[in-house]
């Protein structure tokens, strides 16, 4: 039997629910039991593997652990999965961005060969990779509006505070935006700058499609999307005032890391500015436990290694200057407190010297 709009809609609407009593219901539960076995014991643990020692044998840890993996698994696979939902109606799905690759905002590169990093694993648990098929643009967007069920259906309060933050450190002419997915980093630049020329880079040609479209139909005629590598020299030494990312630093082991880095510097013109934003400030060695399990559980194998990088150290020898990492709150209803589950969000900014 095939599967209606409306059993659609409404599994995921209960996926999302539940994912809303796990960011809240079970993350306190599960914090209040931690906090309770640390007082018997007389003392807090000092690293993960002292948190770990604690939780793991936890009956609501085990709960907890399981929940997660399985809520983002429904998401995407199953009956009533983004992914098979989209695969069922994908000549429909696809009618929208009919003509899209001849867009002048759109440069495709059929020839572009994936990293072997970037195929080897199904990020986010989405089945194939947000590259692998036609559709997969489509299925990343729908899945983002609940990747953090506490902002709604949207990202655009996280978007939005981020490009505020920016704006409020001087007005970009020239802007940068690495791995830019589905438009959703990219396109709040375009629309608070709108004297700027923003272009947006990714792997991805279905999330290219999908970021072209939206573009398009905004009538942002300051944006233009770029099929390529952010960690290869394709782009003119100097050319940018802005260097800018979302969620873009874990997706990638260390080495490339260290590549994407040289590549900002060296596109940056002298003075100009790097602000990423990703997941790093984590001194709490609970949260820190509950971020390396969600790097697992989520199929995002360099979210631990990005949390254990020496980040002000690499980037003070790579020659930039004015370095500063901070928490950063995704809404204004955040403030980093324990009563629910939250991303360790983090601001990495860094000037590129005016002068040699």
């Amino acid at each position: 039997m095939g599967t209606s709009d409306s059993s659609f809609q409404a599994a995921q609407r209960f996926l999302l629910a539940a994912k809303g009593f796990w960011t809240t219901k079970m993350y306190s539960r599960l914090r209040a039991e931690y906090a309770e076995q640390c007082a018997a014991q007389g003392k807090a643990p000092q690293t993960v593997t002292e948190v770990a020692d604690v939780v793991e044998s936890l009956t609501t840890y085990r709960y907890f652990a399981w929940l997660e993996r399985h809520l983002q698994s429904a998401k995407y696979s199953g009956r009533y999965g983004l992914v098979p939902h989209y695969r069922r109606r994908q000549e429909e799905a696809l009618g929208k961005l009919d003509g899209i690759e001849h867009d002048p905002a759109l440069e495709l590169d059929a020839a572009l060969e994936m990293p072997a990093y970037y195929v080897a694993t199904d990020i986010h648990q989405h089945p194939g990779g947000v590259w692998s098929e036609p559709i997969a643009g489509l299925v990343y967007e729908h899945g983002a509006r609940t990747t953090t069920p506490l902002l709604g259906q949207t990202h655009a309060d996280l978007h939005t505070r981020f490009t505020e933050k920016i704006a409020a450190d001087g007005q970009p002419t020239r802007v940068l935006d690495m791995a830019c997915g589905f438009g959703k980093s990219t396109l709040p630049f375009a629309r608070r700058f709108p004297a700027a020329k923003v272009q947006g880079l990714d792997l991805s040609e279905p999330c290219l499609r999908v970021a072209a479209h939206a573009a398009r139909e905004e009538k942002l005629d300051n944006v233009k999307f770029r099929q390529s590598d952010a960690s290869q020299a394709i782009l003119e030494e100097n050319s940018f005032d802005l260097v800018t990312s979302t969620m873009f630093l874990h997706e990638m082991p260390p080495r490339v890391l260290d590549q994407v880095f040289d590549e900002c510097i060296r596109v940056l013109e002298p003075g100009g500015r790097m602000v990423h934003l990703d997941f790093w400030h984590i001194p709490d060695p609970f949260d820190r436990f509950l971020h390396y399990g969600h790097g697992r559980r989520n199929n995002e194998p360099y979210m631990q290694p990005l949390a254990e990088l020496d980040l002000p150290g690499i980037l003070a020898k790579k020659g930039f200057k004015d370095v500063l990492i901070e928490p950063f709150h995704e809404s204004s209803g955040t403030s980093g407190g324990s009563d629910a589950w939250r991303f360790p969000w983090t601001v990495i900014s860094a000037r590129k010297p005016a002068h040699s």
